[in-house]
């Protein structure tokens, strides 16, 4: 049994989609969970950043590393557009998983 690992860059707002993070990590619901209870201090909970619009799915964790580098130096502009191609109506994807 060939057993992969996941890794998973995310985009996160607010329920006003005014502010925006980006992350990585190796068990998306998770991190969610951690965000949308404010286990860990810092800009999420800060900006009550909980509400997750984006996310990508690799094996490659340099991969996921080096996205999540790309995504962080974009304008906001072309985040929304990301955002808008897989969910145009910023609906909060975690609900779903």
């Amino acid at each position: 049994m060939v057993y992969t690992k996941s890794y998973y860059v995310y985009l996160l707002t607010n329920w006003t989609n005014k502010v925006m993070y980006v992350g990585v990590t190796n068990d998306l619901t998770r991190r969610l969970y951690e965000h949308k209870h404010k286990i860990v201090d810092g800009f999420t909970s800060k900006y009550h950043l909980n509400k997750l619009v984006y996310f990508e799915e690799t094996q490659d964790i340099c991969a996921a590393i080096a996205r999540e580098k790309e995504i962080k130096k974009w304008r906001r502009e072309k985040k929304d557009n990301l955002v808008k191609q897989i969910n145009p109506g910023w609906r909060d994807l975690g609900e779903e998983l």
